[in-house]
């Protein structure tokens, strides 16, 4: 059970993280804390490639910002491209959940 909710997780990552970034610029350690508070827990070595992939999409663009505590922070930000990438994985997600919420709805009564 736990590489079935491992891989259905991994199915949503993107669009949560997306969601996430598309509230404002972000480093990437706050966008870990926030899918740690949703209970979607990632680690840095999985995070950084995808948004780097974001990124080379052009989904993503990022800034150097000076760091009070170390060397300078790179913040990342949608693009247009990521927001119009987002509004459609969303509603493609909206669709999704009607149609698995339709399709088992009689689990609950067959339980």
């Amino acid at each position: 059970m736990e590489t079935t909710r491992t891989q259905m997780r991994r199915g949503v990552l993107e669009l949560c993280i997306l969601s996430i970034i598309s509230e404002g610029e972000i480093y990437p350690s706050d966008i870990i804390s926030r899918l740690k508070e949703a209970e979607l827990i990632i680690v840095e070595g999985t995070l950084y490639p995808l948004l780097t992939r974001l990124k080379n999409a052009d989904l993503l663009q990022y800034s150097w910002r000076e760091s009070k505590s170390g060397p300078p922070r790179k913040y990342y930000a949608l693009t247009d491209k990521g927001r119009m990438f987002l509004k459609e994985l969303h509603d493609n997600w909206n669709q999704l959940v009607q149609a698995v919420d339709h399709t088992t709805k009689n689990v609950a009564h067959n339980e």
